[in-house]
């Protein structure tokens, strides 16, 4: 659909419009007076994301992102989904799932009785998506835009059997000075270390970060905080639907071998990311549906 149809059909005047961005994939422009913000078509995913009461983006992207067809881009809030991490069954698919790489639908955009901005983005299985998982589904992104983020996943399960499903925000967060983190919420959990060959750990105190970090917290509480002393705010991460977290800094050698990363990126960037991961399998039932969320806010003293 071109831009012009999508302004047409979709936009809200003096709130959202369509453009073409980088690569030409369509974005979302939103200024509502309570935020502002940018969503890709391309990906179904958030890349920016500021309250009008911020001077700065909640949301980091690479200045070396991709924005190619076939390719994830590199910040904002990627989905992984309908598997997080490796192809689980082996074959050789790629990691974190197909729906991070491809053009997704608009499905609506309308504006809330608290002045909000909403848009839905939707894909459906087709023959290629049951070449690579053999399921019948249909899948739902609500992204609100408001004085917070709102971001809901609903897996809608077409077929007359169940299906299991790991999934993720993998979210990037924009920090002022990485050594001056703390991610707090996480104290006394147990998590796997992927730096560490998936040992089973568990936190002591608030998770800081001095060197690669790549862990995933099991039962985990629904409401963690990014306590980001260099940019004076705290994040607030509020989720449902998710008994497992993901926290992730590639660090200087990582950031250094990544083509879509400077080298000098993890400095300025924190995943903390809302997941059903590792033991945290959902089963999604027979024409049932099950909802991944997350809630983005800033606190301030």
């Amino acid at each position: 659909m071109s831009i012009d149809r999508l302004n047409t059909d979709y936009g809200i005047a003096g709130q959202l419009t369509f453009a073409a961005g980088n690569g030409g994939f369509p974005m979302i422009r939103i200024d509502n007076g309570q935020a502002k913000a940018l969503i890709s078509v391309y990906s179904g995913q958030v890349l920016s994301f500021q309250p009008a009461t911020e001077t700065a983006d909640l949301m980091f992207v690479s200045d070396k992102a991709y924005y190619a067809e076939g390719k994830a881009i590199k910040g904002g809030i990627p989905i992984c989904w309908p598997w997080f991490g490796p192809d689980p069954e082996g074959l050789g698919r790629a990691s974190h799932g197909f729906v991070r790489n491809r053009l997704w639908n608009v499905v609506a955009t309308s504006t809330t009785a608290e002045g909000a901005t909403k848009v839905t983005l939707g894909l459906k299985d087709t023959e290629e998506t049951r070449a690579i998982w053999p399921q019948a589904f249909e899948l739902t992104i609500a992204i609100t835009i408001g004085t917070t983020l709102t971001v809901e996943l609903i897996t809608r399960n077409l077929s007359e059997k169940a299906f299991p499903l790991t999934q993720a925000f993998h979210t990037y967060f924009l920090v002022g000075d990485i050594n001056r983190v703390q991610v707090l919420g996480l104290e006394n959990t147990q998590y796997l270390d992927k730096v560490d060959g998936g040992a089973e750990k568990t936190q002591a105190g608030a998770v800081t970060i001095a060197s690669e970090v790549d862990r995933i917290y099991l039962d985990v509480t629904n409401e963690l905080v990014i306590d980001d002393a260099a940019l004076d705010r705290r994040i607030r991460i509020k989720s449902s639907g998710s008994k497992s977290a993901v926290v992730w800094n590639p660090w200087v050698k990582i950031s250094a071998s990544m083509a879509d990363l400077d080298d000098a990126d993890y400095q300025r960037l924190i995943c903390v990311e809302t997941t059903n991961a590792a033991t945290d399998i959902v089963e999604v039932p027979a024409n049932g549906e099950f909802r991944l969320a997350a809630i983005y806010s800033v606190d301030r003293d």
